[in-house]
């Protein structure tokens, strides 16, 4: 069972809701996907404070617990290939990468094994895996939805989010996670595109997807957008190090090749390579508090291609986008699947400013009216 480290068949009714294997549940060991981790794991002595809406739930039989969700091992990776608990498949085409790091909870709502999923978004682990799957992800923005009792991995970045196969799956999921959520004010009209370098096939469906929906476009160029994904990067690995240093030095056989790896080039990154990376998120925060001026929200693929298959699962990278500098700068983001011309649907994403999830739901909730979905 590679979908969920944990499975559960609660009887009921109400939406079944995966939890993603790196967020404590009490009387379940949280194992993040890694050996390392799961070789020392005991039962969770009490929930993560995200879950409070949802056992809340449970309780009164509105929810079901669908099981913890297996992930990219340690939540440090991409690709959603796990080799120690098994590879989620994903159920658009299984020859492809689930994306990661949420792999299961993308999964289990692709494969309509649960209704809604959370997961955590640290440079991009909900909305990735959402556009590899086909489903529906929101990136939170940091800050709004505590992250005590999720373990760590760069705890500047981490956020909690739902996952589902469309936005009403969406506001169901952060109304659990934030109870009391509805979403408030109207739609966006005016949205930044950004030209970024993806498959024709992907940057078509953005596009189209947005002209459905009647939006005002205006384009949107952002120099040095490369500069800006590495530094965020550099932040990113250098918390990585700092969260699972002790684990590579008293367990490292234990940890995946690859993962391992990844971890060792991070503990190399100084503090000048931070201090250096920090000054050009600076001025990349500066940039986004300036566009907020002329736009609602900005647009562009999720990914900048279709999921490569499992035997290129190392190219998933290149192939990115503009992620990880919505963690650095804090804001919210949304995954939304649109039709394409390819073998499989494209994922738009759109960006907007702190705090506006609930502009964010309602603009895709327009774009999935004009596309059919």
């Amino acid at each position: 069972m590679s979908t969920f480290i944990i499975a559960s068949s609660e009887p009921g009714t109400g939406p079944r809701v995966a939890v993603k294997d790196i967020i404590d549940m009490a009387g379940l060991p949280t194992t993040a996907g890694s050996r390392a981790v799961a070789a020392t794991a005991r039962p969770a002595a009490r929930d993560a404070a995200c879950l409070a809406g949802l056992r809340t739930a449970i309780g009164r039989g509105q929810a079901r617990f669908a099981g913890k969700a297996n992930l990219h091992e340690l939540a440090y990776g991409i690709s959603g290939v796990n080799g120690a608990f098994g590879t989620p498949v994903n159920p658009l085409d299984p020859r492809r990468v689930p994306g990661g790091s949420s792999s299961g909870s993308a999964t289990a709502v692709a494969a309509g094994e649960a209704d809604i999923a959370f997961g955590t978004d640290t440079g991009g682990s909900i909305r990735i895996p959402a556009a590899c799957c086909g489903i529906a992800g929101l990136k939170t923005t940091w800050g709004r939805i505590p992250t005590s009792g999720v373990r760590p991995l760069s705890p500047g970045l981490d956020t909690v989010g739902p996952m589902a196969r469309d936005v009403a799956g969406l506001v169901a999921g952060m109304a659990l996670l934030e109870p009391g959520f509805t979403i408030a004010g109207t739609a966006v009209r005016t949205v930044g595109l950004l030209p970024l370098e993806a498959d024709p096939a992907v940057s078509d469906a953005v596009r189209a997807a947005l002209l459905a929906a009647g939006l005002d476009i205006r384009p949107i160029a952002i120099p040095g957008l490369s500069q800006i994904i590495a530094a965020s990067m550099t932040v990113l690995d250098a918390q990585a190090w700092q969260s699972n240093s002790d684990l590579v030095a008293t367990s490292p056989d234990l940890i995946g090749r690859s993962v391992r790896e990844r971890l060792r080039a991070a503990s190399t990154i100084s503090g000048a390579d931070v201090n250096a990376a920090q000054a050009t998120i600076a001025s990349w925060k500066a940039t986004l508090d300036g566009l907020w001026r002329e736009v609602d929200a900005l647009a562009l693929p999720t990914l900048l291609g279709f999921p490569p298959l499992l035997d290129d699962a190392h190219t998933i990278g290149q192939i990115r986008g503009l992620t990880s500098p919505v963690n650095v700068a804090g804001l919210p983001a949304l995954a939304l699947p649109v039709p394409s011309a390819g073998p499989l649907p494209a994922s738009l994403q759109l960006i907007g400013p702190a705090d506006s999830e609930g502009r964010l739901l309602a603009t895709g909730a327009s774009i999935e009216q004009a596309v059919g979905r």
